[in-house]
């Protein structure tokens, strides 16, 4: 049985979600790109998930979001549906879109990881030796001056939605500072953050001797095609990220308990005995009703 995710309200996430086959299901175009900002402006207003930056590549896509709410696999579920549904429309294509079990969600343990994973998330185009600089990828990025600003406006799509629905006429996204940030202080934080990783990058790629494709170079790619070389496989898949190493003790130690607990209390629901989840439990809550210990 796979290991139940602890979903507790407030907490910040590095988010990502992979397409099958490691295709460039996802690479820029109109069309693509208007789809996945209008529904995760949707999905954001829907379950209440606060984004503070993101960046859709070719093949997978990435974001630091909050959530408030507890309701952080509600979004993802409703985002990646509908995402994989729309762009397979707009593609002509009936196959799976995402591949099995890449849904992942990082919880941030302090200020500092929450900066240094949306820096990573932006500067994700540059570390792939896509383009020069995260700003000139030619896909959906959010720039650190967004944050705070204008909501952006995503109207919904000709392809895949009908006119006469029930989905809006246009949604609206605002990219706001994670919890503990003034607008101006995470801004000034993200983007010499994201300075330091793009320049990091491109020295990396200069030492291998290899060479940025560039915006065009991403847009001729077809959707079929795939990243050479082999994916790695059996490669760790965390559930918390702490730069600091007690921070990090001190979540796997919270996270470890929580297993315990939720492992304690499902024996005893087997065995039809009096029994309590851990606070953070969230699919047998939602779609069973179980009793949960009250948050600590």
């Amino acid at each position: 049985m796979t290991a139940p995710r602890r979903i507790l309200p407030g907490v910040t996430y590095l988010v990502t979600r992979r397409c099958a086959g490691r295709q460039f299901l996802l690479r820029p175009s109109a069309a693509t790109s208007a789809i996945f900002l209008y529904v995760l402006a949707v999905a954001a207003e829907r379950f209440g998930i606060h984004v503070h930056a993101f960046c859709v590549l070719s093949n997978h896509w990435h974001a630091v979001v909050t959530d408030p709410d507890a309701r952080l696999p509600a979004f993802e579920q409703y985002l990646d549906s509908l995402v994989a549904r729309a762009v397979n429309a707009s593609l002509g294509r009936w196959e799976s879109f995402w591949a099995p079990s890449s849904y992942s969600a990082v919880s941030l343990t302090s200020a500092t990881d929450v900066v240094d994973k949306a820096a990573y998330v932006l500067a994700n185009p540059v570390a792939a030796g896509l383009v020069r600089r995260g700003r000139d990828w030619p896909g959906l990025w959010s720039a650190p001056q967004s944050v705070g600003g204008e909501r952006i406006v995503a109207v919904r799509p000709k392809v895949f939605f009908r006119e006469n629905g029930q989905m809006p006429e246009q949604a609206e996204l605002a990219l706001v500072p994670p919890p503990g940030f003034t607008v101006e202080e995470f801004r000034t934080k993200l983007a010499c953050a994201l300075a330091e990783l793009e320049e990091r990058a491109r020295a990396e790629l200069a030492s291998e001797g290899r060479t940025v494709l560039g915006a065009k170079g991403v847009l001729a790619q077809k959707v079929t095609a795939r990243p050479a070389g082999v994916e790695p496989r059996r490669a760790l898949n965390p559930r918390v990220a702490a730069r600091d190493k007690w921070k990090r003790v001190e979540a796997l130690a919270r996270l470890t308990e929580f297993l315990r607990g939720y492992r304690d209390a499902w024996t005893r629901r087997r065995a039809g005995k009096p029994h309590e989840f851990p606070a953070g439990t969230y699919h047998l809550r939602v779609l069973h009703g179980v009793s949960c210990s009250a948050l600590g």
